[in-house]
């Protein structure tokens, strides 16, 4: 382990979506993460897990509703620098695997909570997903074209930006501040709360009046038809986004149009002019032929790749921002670092997977994981 976050260890109750999200990136920074599994899933599959999410840590299976497995966990996070887990608020406490019981254990450990709408509030205890709480957020509103609807933009916004992401980040800020102050504490993170932090910039375009809250009608959301995509001769797609002056000046002289007597895009009442005619422009060549064109320059182009071509793109290759790891392409870890590189540490574990070795590292005898194998508290 040779990455910014070496030495760090993390216990991971495992979840989905976000929560694993977070512990993956934590690996990829080179933590030791240690997921507990559900005894239950030991010998038929991870659930709902996934392939990509689940890499990279070591997996021990446990079951929360015996005794022996609860004190299984807290061992674990008395010898860990942060724990984090994805349950509705109180299911921990209810378990006995809260923040005091860990607390208890380790007056030092970081306690990462991940959740929907945060351990508080009127909608703490409902259900919900990504497009429930980018919703409530403020963000979904402003996904979407000019007379059409709202569109959630997958659940990238939510589960991964507002959610894991920001698990991770407090995790970390919570683990340096823990090596100052040598007190522990909780981190609530919440996709509601994520969310609607990744809109801080358009917040403050809205303070300055220069935001619209009409769906599709701004200079971000495709309201502009210099910021938009377009379809080419062979059906498919660019994306154009020269909205400084000096990179839409360079895109009307490179494709022609500087000749033309064009209204400016600043004109909201001239747009739809101007997008019929990029619209008839950009279905005039094919989208290699746009690219090499327009790509690599100043016009601020890039054709709209799906993921299985974005993988084979020169720049995405270049860069090796996707890798085949174990056979299975997905997003190499991100960022970068220059001394202490991150790295995927391993592949998927199958449940309970490490249960031996990882209790063994963390002080368990042979004879207490026998007995706990035999009650099964551990599998």
């Amino acid at each position: 382990m040779a990455g910014p976050l070496a030495g760090v260890r993390v216990v991971e109750l495992a979840g989905i979506g976000p929560g694993p999200f977070a512990a993956m990136m934590l690996s990829d920074m080179g933590a030791e993460v240690i997921r507990v599994d559900r005894a239950q899933y030991v010998g038929r599959g991870s659930g709902a897990s996934l392939e990509v999410l689940d890499r990279g840590r070591r997996s021990v299976g446990v079951d929360l509703k015996q005794p022996a497995g609860v004190e299984t966990v807290l061992r674990l996070a008395a010898s860990a620098d942060a724990l984090i887990e994805g349950y509705r608020p109180g299911v921990a406490e209810r378990l006995g695997v809260g923040p005091d019981d860990c607390f208890a254990r380790n007056p030092a450990l970081v306690y990462g909570r991940m959740t929907g709408w945060g351990q508080e509030g009127p909608l703490a205890q409902a259900a919900g997903h990504d497009i429930n709480y980018i919703a409530l957020a403020g963000a979904l509103a402003h996904f979407g074209r000019a007379g059409g609807k709202p569109t959630a933009p997958i659940n990238v916004v939510g589960d991964f930006g507002g959610g894991g992401m920001y698990l991770a980040f407090g995790v970390v800020c919570g683990i340096l501040e823990a090596r100052t102050s040598g007190q522990g504490q909780v981190v609530d993170a919440a996709m509601v709360d994520g969310a609607a932090s990744l809109m801080a910039m358009i917040w403050g375009v809205r303070a300055t009046g220069s935001w619209n809250e009409e769906l599709g009608t701004n200079f971000l959301d495709t309201g502009g038809p210099e910021y938009d995509t377009y379809e080419t001769a062979d059906g498919k797609f660019i994306a154009l986004g020269s909205l400084e002056a000096q990179f839409y000046a360079e895109f009307l002289e490179r494709t022609g149009l500087a000749s033309e007597d064009l209204p400016l895009p600043s004109d909201r009442s001239q747009r739809d002019v101007l997008r019929t005619r990029f619209t008839e422009l950009f279905k005039s060549k094919t989208r290699e032929e746009w690219c090499a064109l327009l790509e690599g320059t100043d016009v601020c182009f890039a054709p709209v790749l799906p993921m299985s071509e974005a993988a084979q793109h020169p720049h995405i290759k270049a860069r090796e921002t996707i890798v085949e790891y174990e056979g299975v392409l997905q997003p190499a870890p991100a960022p970068r670092f220059s001394r202490t590189p991150g790295e995927i540490q391993r592949p998927r574990s199958r449940p309970g997977e490490h249960t031996d070795e990882v209790l063994a590292e963390f002080g368990f005898s042979a004879a207490e994981v026998a007995t706990l194998k035999a009650t099964g508290a551990i599998a």
